[in-house]
């Protein structure tokens, strides 16, 4: 008798004031369709909510979507939060408008991946399938 894996839990969100959410709906529905169990949060929400949804939820990771420019800021604080909240091995990834001079910055920081506009929804399914190797 061959077990089934458990699929990844992955929350998806938009954090803050930022009200566009059509490309996040995009990739929660085609992470959906590969198999992947998405939590979509919806639109302005806190980086506390965040975190807590993740913790309550079970994820595995949580991706963001900002296009407001905040995002120097917001990322490093639901990494801080997490890392707060004992939660630190939940992966962080996110896309949306950032700058090629703030990638390196917020990679650094723990932001595991960034994927920018217009990029294949393909490769962000293949990112996420990925994190089912890593764990």
């Amino acid at each position: 008798m061959t077990v089934a894996a458990t699929p990844l839990r992955i929350l998806i969100g938009k954090v803050g004031l930022d009200g566009h959410d059509r490309g996040v709906k995009l990739v929660a529905r085609a992470l959906r369709d590969a198999g992947i169990e998405i939590i979509y949060t919806g639109l302005h929400q806190s980086p506390e909510q965040i975190v807590t949804t993740a913790i309550q939820e079970d994820v595995q990771a949580i991706g963001l979507s900002i296009h407001s420019g905040a995002h120097n800021s917001l990322f490093p604080r639901i990494l801080g939060l997490l890392r707060e909240q004992g939660a630190g091995d939940i992966v962080l990834f996110g896309g949306g408008i950032i700058p090629d001079e703030d990638v390196p910055r917020l990679k650094a920081a723990g932001v595991q991946m960034l994927f920018r506009p217009a990029t294949p929804m393909h490769d962000i399914v293949e990112f996420v399938n990925g994190l089912r190797t890593e764990r």
